[in-house]
C-alpha cells in the first residue's frame, strides 16, 4: 500500500492539516493520527522523490526509494528525537533507501580515497589504468580494491554516506550538504576524515606481514 495514496482529499484532520507545521503534524502522527503522516508525506515527497532520482537515474527505482523510506519512517516515526527537521529526517532514510537499492544491483560502488574536494565536484575514480594490464597487476589490483571496499564498510555510517554519494553518484559538495541537510563545512570535514581513515586502514594492511 502506497502511503502517499492512503488517505483521500476528504479524509484529513479537522483542523486544517495544510496551515498545520511539520512539527505539529509529527506530534499528531506520533499520537496515532494516520491522516497527520499522509500530510506529511504529500508534503514532501516531491522533493525526496527528485533526490532518490538523482541517485538512482531511474523512475522506478527512486519511486521504490521514495516509498521504501516513508514505510520506514511511518514505521519509526515514535523513535525520531526532532533535533533535525522531518524533512532532513525524511531524505535521509530515503538517500539511504535509494544507497540501498544500487548496492543491491551493482553488488558494490567505487570508491576514490585521492578524489579532490572542490566544490564542482571535479574529482577522479580508482580505476584500472589500462583495459590490457597484466595479470599480475590486475590481481594486485583486484586485492587493493577488495580491502578498500572492507574498509569502506567499516566505516561510520555517516562517512559511507558522503563517499557513495559523491563517488558513486557523483555529488558535489553543495549538493551532498543540501541532500544531508548538512553545512558544505562538514561535508568536507566528513569526507576528509572518512579518506584519512581509509588510508590508514591500506596503509595498515600493507605494513602486515605476508602469511604462507
Amino acid at each position: 500500500m502506497s502511503l502517499l495514496m492512503s488517505a483521500g482529499s476528504n479524509d484529513v484532520i479537522e483542523d486544517g492539516p495544510m496551515e498545520m507545521s511539520d512539527e505539529v503534524l509529527v506530534s499528531t502522527a506520533k499520537s496515532g493520527d494516520t491522516n497527520a503522516f499522509v500530510e506529511l508525506s504529500k508534503r514532501h515527497s516531491n522533493r525526496v522523490l527528485q533526490t532518490t532520482y538523482r541517485i538512482t537515474r531511474n523512475r522506478q527505482d527512486a519511486e521504490d526509494a521514495l516509498q521504501d523510506s516513508l514505510l520506514k519512517a511511518f514505521t519509526h516515526l515514535k523513535d525520531f528525537q526532532q533535533r533535525s527537521s522531518f524533512a532532513t529526517w525524511l531524505t535521509r532514510i530515503a538517500i539511504n533507501s535509494a544507497l540501498m537499492i544500487l548496492r543491491k544491483k551493482r553488488g558494490c560502488f567505487e570508491i576514490s580515497i585521492d578524489g579532490t574536494d572542490d566544490p564542482d565536484g571535479k574529482h577522479e575514480r580508482w580505476e584500472p589504468k589500462s583495459l590490457t594490464e597484466d595479470p599480475e597487476s590486475r590481481l594486485a589490483r583486484e586485492e587493493r580494491e577488495t580491502l578498500l571496499r572492507d574498509a569502506v564498510l567499516r566505516l561510520p555510517p555517516v562517512f559511507q554516506e558522503v563517499l557513495e554519494l559523491r563517488q558513486a553518484r557523483e555529488y558535489t559538495t553543495r549538493e551532498i550538504a543540501q541532500a544531508l541537510g548538512i553545512s558544505v563545512a562538514a561535508v568536507k570535514s566528513r569526507l576528509s576524515r572518512a579518506k584519512l581513515t581509509l588510508r590508514a586502514a591500506l596503509l595498515a594492511t600493507d605494513s602486515q606481514p605476508e602469511s604462507y
